[in-house]
């Protein structure tokens, strides 16, 4: 059974390697067992690593959102008669204009 101070100290080295707050929590879930970061250190993952000062500037959620927004982009740039693609990048680009907000 790990300690809270291990997990953390887990979510340290995992977070220096560049993954993402979810990414490690699957890892931690999937390869030692922890099923539920907060339920052993009392605090989100994110959380740990903000007061670390690790925390990206960006949220993951919009990060993914403007990743697949620009790659049907260009997507877009090739096929311009794509008229399903023109119609998902609106949704998408609301969506990061929505999260964007908060």
């Amino acid at each position: 059974k790990l300690t809270g101070d291990e997990v953390k100290e887990m979510i340290y080295k995992l977070s220096k390697k560049g993954l993402t707050p979810s990414q490690i929590g699957v890892i931690l879930r999937d390869s030692h067992g922890v099923n539920q970061v907060r339920h052993v250190t009392g605090t989100k993952i994110l959380r740990i690593l903000r007061a670390k000062g690790l925390a990206s500037k960006i949220p993951e959620d919009l990060y993914h959102l403007i990743k697949k927004a620009v790659a049907i982009r260009k997507h877009l740039e090739k096929n311009r008669q794509d008229k399903d693609s023109k119609y998902r990048l609106i949704l998408i680009e609301s969506r990061i204009h929505k999260l964007a907000r908060y």
